[in-house]
């Protein structure tokens, strides 16, 4: 599998490291139950298809990426740096 580095262009995905989920949010620490954070840390989806996950360019310019992927095929749908995916969210939220 090869990654598309928004920054270095494509490498080898052994240069990468898979760091997990890129669609979790870290719940509100002033308002979350237990259960809430339970789920945090500990439930994640086993999505067939098309899935958001976060990934770093370890063996590069250590970038941390947004890598949309196909986990039926492993093919690279779209890489995005994860701070501009990060400040989008800070833009949207209300």
């Amino acid at each position: 599998m090869r990654i598309p580095c928004v920054y270095c262009g494509e490498r080898g995905h052994e240069e990468f490291a898979y760091l997990g989920d890129a669609t979790v949010q870290r719940p509100d620490a002033s308002s979350a139950t237990a259960a809430e954070w339970h789920d945090y840390g500990y439930v994640r989806d086993n999505p067939s298809g098309s899935h958001r996950e976060l990934w770093q360019h370890v063996s590069g310019c250590r970038a941390w990426l947004v890598v949309t992927r196909d986990t039926r095929t492993h093919a690279i749908l779209s890489v995005e740096a994860a701070r501009d995916v990060a400040l989008s969210r800070e833009k949207a939220a209300p």
